[in-house]
């Protein structure tokens, strides 16, 4: 009885984590990990293995975090820097949030279209439904759907088994580091960095651990949540990679967005392949319409004092169902323009969020390390390592990116 009950305990906490990492493979990141694939085949499958260590690493201080302080981490950064510096952070939330979820929206549109409905239908009526969903339910009922929606990611590793890649020379590949001193490399990588630790995901993880309600008694389960997800969320990114490096890199064709790796893997994989690939579009970006202008409502509200949180009744939470609601409605109506290029809309956000995500990972090593704020939970040595080396290693990619046009021109 007592194992029984602890696994209700751990079913009833798990949620946070692996909804923020299911997220992050949303449109945009679907379109980058497909470019990825196509463009550079398994060359960046390494990359991808070492960024799970680290996003492990990083949503488990978010967690611990959130259950230590009981706050988010926009709150968090308020109380222990500026004002000037929060509104800094939140200004970056809100401008790479804003074209995800434009980017999002256009996911929906893209794989609707795929099965004969038009964006001026799927755009609008979606928009309607997402809104509802949020604005009328509780945090549990909605932490259902979410996790619903992460059912869909098993269509693209159905689909990769479908293609029947050489396992040999994905696992070489996956244990071989390689990097291209090239524009075009370093750009695409930093992408799928900007892909995977996104900003917005430690500010959603973290405020959905509060509103939670879950205490430092439960941090052993939600840890489990985050490494869980952290590992879930990756291996969907890697499936996508194998999918089109397999088929589409092999053929030489390019593509990009990810309604255009659909059609193009119906002559190469079959047609179940084109179809499971365009679903786990659709669900993925209808997950992402929802967690992201969440994160960023939450966010915002939590850095200026003001009431948020899905338990919270519209009345009482104005400013945060009010962020919500505009960027529902705004970002759908990009998105129902004619003639409107969304592609580079996606990657770009995915490419800035890579760039900008150092800047909230630094505030994040700092406040995890106070130990007036976290007494007894602060970073071990290994953990600040991980984390020092990843904003590191991004700064290093980025001054590389800026640079290197330079050097060529003095060369």
């Amino acid at each position: 009885m007592k194992k029984k009950n602890k696994f209700l305990l751990i079913l009833g906490i798990i949620g946070p984590g692996l909804i923020t990492v299911n997220a992050g493979n949303d449109a945009g990141g679907i379109t980058t990990y497909a470019t990825v694939g196509a463009s550079y085949g398994y060359s960046m499958l390494w990359g991808l293995l070492l960024i799970t260590f680290s996003l492990s690493v990083i949503q488990e201080m978010n967690a611990r975090m959130a259950v230590v302080t009981g706050k988010g981490l926009s709150d968090l950064i308020r109380e222990n820097f500026s004002v000037k510096l929060a509104f800094f952070a939140m200004s970056i939330l809100f401008i790479a949030n804003f074209g995800v979820c434009v980017g999002d929206f256009a996911g929906i549109a893209a794989s609707m279209e795929m099965f004969g409905i038009n964006k001026y239908i799927s755009v609008p009526v979606m928009a309607f439904i997402v809104w509802f969903l949020i604005t009328k339910g509780s945090y549990s009922n909605i932490e259902k759907v979410f996790l619903a929606f992460t059912l869909v990611f098993f269509s693209y590793i159905i689909t990769c088994f479908i293609e029947k890649p050489d396992w040999h020379h994905v696992i070489r590949a996956t244990l071989t580091p390689t990097l291209k001193f090239d524009n075009g490399f370093i750009l695409t990588f930093i992408g799928m960095i900007g892909t995977t630790i996104t900003p917005y995901m430690q500010f959603y993880l973290q405020s959905s651990v509060v509103d939670k309600g879950l205490q430092i008694k439960d941090y052993k389960y939600e840890k489990l949540d985050v490494y869980l997800g952290a590992i879930w969320g990756n291996l969907v990114a890697f499936f996508i990679i194998i999918c089109t490096a397999v088929t589409l890199y092999k053929a030489g064709i390019k593509v990009d967005s990810a309604s255009q790796v659909a059609e193009a893997l119906r002559p190469l994989a079959g047609n179940y392949a084109s179809i499971l690939f365009g679903v786990g579009l659709f669900g993925a970006s209808v997950l992402a319409t929802m967690v992201i202008p969440l994160s960023t409502a939450y966010a915002i509200c939590e850095c200026f004092g003001l009431e948020s949180g899905l338990d919270h009744k519209y009345k009482d939470s104005p400013a945060f169902y009010g962020i919500f609601t505009f960027m529902i409605i705004f970002s759908s109506i990009i998105v129902l323009i004619p003639n409107v290029s969304l592609v580079g809309v996606m990657l770009v956000t995915q490419q800035l969020a890579g760039i900008l995500c150092p800047i909230i990972l630094i505030f994040m090593v700092v406040l995890t390390n106070n130990k007036e704020l976290m007494g007894d939970y602060v970073n071990n040595g290994l953990q600040n390592i991980i984390i020092w080396v990843t904003v590191i290693f991004i700064i290093v990619l980025s001054l590389i990116l800026f640079v290197s046009p330079f050097l060529k021109r003095i060369i």
